[in-house]
């Protein structure tokens, strides 16, 4: 018995683009008309390719992730694994009984209550009138919607409406389970009990196809990722990695790697120079002589800056093989700018190892007035920051990163992704991911006779 769930081969859809109403006529009409006349066939749409040669397979129990920027074929490819769209070329193999979570309200009638339309969208799952009977009250409680159950669907907030869609899919027990962007919408503790409930599903060895954009719940909850732009798959595999080369997509710059970053560089002295308060250097990228560097750093970026060096300190030791929980950590870096720069951002962000986010923060957010103008090229400037660790024992990465911000439009000019390898040392005083310092006091004792 095959361990596939889902097996995607070559997959492609071409959608017809229709400039006016005319030429979907024309294009019906025409073709028959000039084949009888002798002419050459002619097209009246231009063809637009929504996902071009996707090939992958999702074993039964495997949770899997797929992410991209807006237009980039994620839905189009949920709709053909759901049957509600054809594929222009390829093949689609689905073994099991698929539930699915795709548009917000698909398959409910907006004119309908949430109780007739929680019978309605039952019975299109499998579910007989009986089975919901028993299992209505469930679903309601999961929903939590209130009297609003009786409420036509048309006066639902899209929240609401997902908490009546989630509430019937958690009542069966699909062999694939794919959700769209749907869980977006949801308030925190809602989520929380959808990954709760997904949770069980994948215990009991169904499939998941998760869609987001959410980074962070793709390298939580997922085993496999793919990854999607303009209707190609661009990698396939671990998480983390895949989130990176999202990161790289999103932002508007493909990676450079290190020599590439380095060859925009200007020719380097043979004698070093350096900052005298941490020694920080001048002129050299000085992060592989660092004792907690990561070699398997990732980084990219247009070379129009240089992070060269860091100091880090934990109270009065340098460079520390590890950290307590309570020490005061010192964290400095020396930045090139190799252009000039227009208000330039710093970033940091301290993850866990398994790509999670515990604290992000940069010069914008922190409205450092220092960072208010500009870089100069040429010109190095040292940066100072601090902050008491309060994270839980265990293995974390920092990440640094120079961008300008234009707009909207970001622009990544040295990004170095988990360079930094922060171990904190264990410590039994609390569980968790951070040290909140919580007291505790009895303020009052009672004698009840």
């Amino acid at each position: 018995m095959t361990d596939i769930a889902i097996s995607v081969q070559n997959l492609s859809k071409c959608f017809q683009i229709y400039e006016n109403p005319r030429d979907r006529l024309k294009q019906f009409v025409m073709p028959l008309a000039r084949g009888i006349a002798g002419k050459a066939n002619k097209q009246y749409f231009r063809e637009f390719w929504a996902l071009k040669d996707v090939s992958f397979e999702i074993k039964k129990g495997e949770t899997v992730g797929i992410i991209g920027r807006n237009g980039s074929g994620k839905s189009t490819l949920l709709q053909m694994i759901c049957g509600t769209l054809n594929p222009t070329s390829g093949s689609i193999q689905t073994n099991g009984r698929i539930a699915a979570l795709l548009e917000l309200g698909s398959g409910f009638n907006p004119e309908f209550t949430g109780r007739e339309n929680v019978y309605m969208n039952a019975a299109l799952l499998g579910l007989n009138k009986e089975e919901v009977d028993k299992r209505f009250d469930d679903i309601a409680a999961f929903a939590d919607i209130g009297q609003f159950i009786d409420q036509p669907v048309k006066a639902y907030s899209s929240g609401m409406v997902l908490r009546l869609a989630f509430g019937v899919q958690s009542q069966v027990e699909p062999d694939i389970f794919v959700v769209d962007e749907a869980l977006s919408v949801g308030d925190a503790k809602f989520q929380a009990k959808c990954f709760e409930r997904l949770r069980q599903l994948k215990e009991n060895g169904t499939s998941i196809l998760l869609v987001t954009h959410s980074s962070e719940q793709i390298v939580t909850h997922c085993a496999t990722a793919i990854l999607l732009n303009n209707g190609i798959q661009v990698e396939v595999g671990e998480p983390k990695r895949v989130v990176n080369r999202y990161m790289d997509l999103l932002f508007g710059k493909e990676k450079i790697t290190n020599p590439a970053v380095e060859e925009l560089l200007p020719k380097v002295p043979t004698e070093s120079a350096s900052i005298a308060s941490y020694d920080l250097s001048l002129l050299e990228d000085k992060f592989s002589k660092r004792n907690s560097y990561n070699p398997h750093e990732y980084r990219w970026g247009d070379g129009a800056a240089t992070i060269l060096d860091y100091y880090l300190a934990a109270d009065d030791e340098s460079y520390p093989s590890a950290i307590r929980v309570g020490q005061r950590i010192t964290l400095a870096v020396s930045v090139k700018f190799n252009r000039d720069i227009y208000r330039p951002i710093l970033g940091i962000i301290i993850k866990t190892k398994e790509g999670v986010t515990v604290y992000g923060v940069n010069s914008e957010t922190l409205e450092c007035d220092d960072f208010q103008k500009p870089g100069q090229s040429g010109s190095v400037i040292q940066v100072e920051t601090g902050f008491t660790c309060r994270l839980a024992p265990g293995d974390y990465f920092i990440s640094l990163g120079l961008a300008t911000k234009y707009g909207e439009e970001v622009i990544p000019h040295d990004r170095r992704y988990d360079s930094i390898h922060l171990q904190v040392m264990p410590n039994s005083t609390f569980f968790g991911l951070a040290d909140l310092e919580l007291t505790m006091i009895i303020k009052k004792v009672e004698v009840v006779a």
